[in-house]
């Protein structure tokens, strides 16, 4: 494999893993940076959803006891079965849009000035949810649902539909369901974590889906360019994890809103004032 083609693909790797699970976007992140890198085609858009599987594997080796104990208490312990009821519940929504939609949005939203928009009306949100969660002030307002474990059925639907919104690129997967989980009544603790498991079907489908439907693009010769970005994904998925469940015990999301915002508005600068060439 060419020298270039591995550095962008690790490159690529590299984003995936440390923005799938912050509310800043992946997508959006990889969007920029492959076309930055002059790493774009339809061959690559189908690569960024391939790689998602690196970060989802993080996610399963971070929560394995957790996962090991669902697993083995299925057929007994009906707290797990319905915690494998609740991320299914909450899974479907974004499955069934995404299987309706995936191709529109693929074709007319994959590009940097959509997701420059999404990242500025996203971290806007954040901005206003924060603010209601702590009602203005510096600690959080006690929640209805502090643990996953105490989610109800419904209340995974509404992570669900919330998690649909993520379909836009740039709008954020990992915020989606996080900020949406915190409208809802979910503390911080306990929508990001439940987010965590929700992504592991999703991303898992998505890499699914795109490389079944997406085969006849692909060849032996890309196996090595797919390994690389994976095992970065996987690798910079797994840092960015633990910090994360480290940062949100003493800290809020603000600071990704305003990255965002600041994020957004310079890519729409530069496409506007042509300083940056943002390829389609």
């Amino acid at each position: 494999m060419d020298i270039v083609l591995a550095i962008k693909a690790i490159i690529m790797g590299l984003v995936e893993g440390f923005t799938e699970f912050l509310p800043i976007s992946s997508t959006g992140h990889l969007i920029l940076a492959g076309s930055l890198l002059d790493f774009t085609g339809e061959k690559v858009k189908m690569f960024s959803v391939a790689i998602q599987a690196g970060a989802m594997l993080a996610v399963i080796w971070e929560f394995r006891r957790r996962i090991g104990q669902v697993v083995s208490g299925l057929g007994s312990d009906p707290k797990q079965r319905s915690f494998v009821y609740k991320v299914v519940i909450a899974f479907i929504p974004a499955a069934v849009l995404g299987f309706l939609f995936s191709e529109a949005i693929t074709r007319e939203l994959f590009t940097p000035v959509p997701v420059a928009t999404a990242f500025i009306v996203g971290g806007l949100i954040i901005l206003w949810v924060e603010r209601r969660h702590t009602g203005g002030q510096n600690t959080d307002r006690p929640s209805r649902v502090e643990s996953v474990d105490d989610m109800s059925l419904l209340d995974a639907l509404k992570v669900g539909v919330a998690q649909a919104f993520a379909l836009i690129p740039g709008t954020s997967r990992s915020g989606a369901t996080i900020i949406g989980g915190m409208l809802f009544g979910l503390s911080r603790k306990a929508a990001t974590e439940f987010s965590f498991f929700l992504a592991i079907p999703t991303l898992l489908a998505a890499t699914v889906y795109s490389v079944i439907k997406q085969r006849h693009l692909l060849s032996w010769e890309d196996l090595p360019m797919f390994g690389l970005g994976g095992l970065a994904a996987f690798a910079s998925a797994f840092l960015c994890v633990r910090w994360l469940l480290r940062y949100i015990s003493t800290h809020d999301f603000t600071i990704f809103a305003w990255y965002r915002i600041v994020f957004g508005i310079v890519v729409l600068l530069t496409a506007h004032f042509d300083l940056v060439h943002w390829a389609e």
